[in-house]
């Protein structure tokens, strides 16, 4: 038989999902016979369905710019879809059948429906992922001054793939501690900004500069990485019009004196932030920025089959999960029949260890099992009977290496025999049987034995709490760098399992004996 008419199974051409080449024209002629096989309206609806889903990722992505921010959208999705918030400083006043949600430094969130039949010591169905991803944080003392430029200095967060940020068209985002009132009568709070126009760039070297750059490129993370803000001399110009005013008069405050942050970070920049919030620069008492890509996510492909994105390591991981958990508890009616707590956690810093007071390594998550089960009971007993009925499902995106495991093939399961990963076979089965449940595929991998193995907060969380545990991710390529792609049928895939692990744990979970 000739090359040019071997086929596999189901009428694929030879090499789709493998090393040949499959050219467009084959990829839009196997649509249309698969089309034609099951049905054009259950395609279309199935189509329609993924880019539902997807295309809410992509508002949820362009929306969190930071963690602040993923937090800031996760709680506005969470207060639209009825669920309360309460406040870790304050007493808890809970109610089987009712939703609650509260924050931890506005980079970590916890939110948790109570089912109608809870009582203490029944369990808790946790899912966990990470608010947080690699990027370029603005240091403490941001102003550099070099060669006639303004830069900004930065620190590495996390493990990026640095060489990606050069050439991009950046802002910043984060959080920045402002001032209203003066004196005594002076308050402080937080406040959220991001700056949408590009205002940095981080230029490459000319090759006629550096003509063996295409052999090896190392970055420099002290030297390479300050971003570009602008020329000294345009600064200059800028800063007499801002302290003079457009008619040449003083505006100056404080007796002319620049206040402390000026002589941390460029005026230039502190205009530009107050600017965007609405208040003076002198107000701005502190900040943690980071730069930002300003090239917003989207849906694309040829087959508008991937979702082209920063930081899908791991805000995909936590849409999926805050998703899962609004709409499996969409209705009174859905927590009628739920014995347990359904809770959905979202941590801060898992890209740099976990160990912060709002981290996966924190008390966070503990605290609010043992206060949920304490408001229903005295019992101190009953937090350790809960704790043995618990489950929890660690969300955190997987590598798509061919042949490994692949875009399209629905969530990972994560083993590792060392422990890297929190897996064991019961768990893996768990989340396994409720994927063939709903005809939802599923994937498993090890990491090769000449290889590094990552972790995720999934070995942190068992361990410090003795909960029952999954690793899973759904598959991406380029994880870490500035612009990261995932498959968007792996976005509905990752959905649906967390739903459906939502709704089916407590019945499933009843017929698995172990410890016997």
């Amino acid at each position: 038989m000739s090359k040019g008419k071997r086929k596999r199974k189901g009428n694929i051409p030879m090499g789709m999902g493998l090393k040949q080449t499959v050219t467009l024209t084959q990829l839009q002629t196997y649509n249309s016979r698969t089309r034609n096989r099951r049905g054009r309206s259950s395609d279309q609806s199935m189509a329609k369905g993924e880019c539902s889903v997807a295309g809410d990722l992509i508002n949820f992505l362009n929306a969190s710019p930071t963690a602040f921010h993923a937090v800031d959208e996760a709680k506005r999705r969470l207060k639209v879809a009825g669920y309360e918030q309460i406040f870790e400083r304050g007493d808890w006043n809970l109610q089987a059948g009712k939703k609650y949600f509260f924050t931890r430094n506005y980079s970590t969130i916890v939110a948790f429906a109570i089912g109608k039949k809870y009582v203490a010591g029944n369990g808790f169905h946790i899912v966990g992922a990470h608010t947080d991803s690699p990027c370029l944080k603005l240091k403490p003392v941001s102003k550099v001054s070099k060669g006639g430029y303004l830069e900004v200095g930065v620190q590495t967060y996390g493990g990026g793939l640095w060489h990606t940020w050069f050439d991009r068209d950046l802002t910043v985002a984060g959080r920045m501690i402002i001032r209203d009132g003066k004196g005594d009568s002076a308050s402080y709070s937080h406040r959220l900004v991001k700056i949408e126009e590009p205002i940095m760039r981080i230029p490459t070297l000319a090759i006629h500069l550096d003509r063996g750059v295409n052999d090896g490129f190392k970055v420099n993370a002290q030297t390479h990485l300050a971003p570009v803000l602008a020329t000294s001399v345009k600064a200059e110009l800028n800063k007499v019009v801002a302290e003079n005013g457009p008619d040449g008069k003083s505006i100056l405050t404080d007796g002319g004196k620049s206040n402390e942050s000026s002589q941390k970070h460029h005026s230039l920049l502190l205009q530009l932030l107050a600017a965007q919030i609405g208040c003076k620069p002198d107000d701005i008492c502190d900040f943690e920025l980071q730069a930002c890509d300003t090239q917003p996510s989207i849906i694309a492909g040829a087959m508008k089959e991937f979702v082209f994105s920063g930081r899908l390591d791991n805000l995909c991981m936590s849409f999926c999960s805050l998703k899962a958990l609004i709409d499996a508890t969409v209705s009174e009616k859905s927590l009628e029949d739920e014995s347990g707590v359904r809770m959905v956690a979202l941590f801060d810093h898992e890209e740099v260890g976990s160990s912060s007071a709002q981290g996966a390594g924190s008390p966070v998550m503990f605290d609010a099992l043992s206060r949920i089960t304490s408001f229903f009971s005295s019992d101190s007993q009953l937090l350790e009977k809960a704790i043995q009925k618990s489950f929890l499902v660690s969300a955190d995106m997987a590598h798509a290496l061919h042949p490994n495991y692949m875009l399209h093939g629905g969530l990972v399961i994560k083993h590792n025999a060392n422990q890297r990963y929190a897996t064991n076979a019961v768990t893996a089965f768990i989340f396994r049987e409720i994927a063939a449940k709903h005809n939802i595929p599923v994937q498993d991998f090890v990491v090769r034995n000449d290889m590094p193995c990552g972790s995720t907060i999934g070995p942190i969380l068992a361990s410090g709490t003795g909960i029952r545990t999954v690793d899973i991710g759904a598959p991406q390529l380029s994880m870490h760098s500035i612009r990261e792609m995932c498959a968007v049928d792996d976005v509905k895939h990752s959905y649906d399992h967390l739903k459906a692990y939502f709704e089916e744990f407590t019945r499933l979970d009843a017929k698995i004996a172990v410890d016997i």
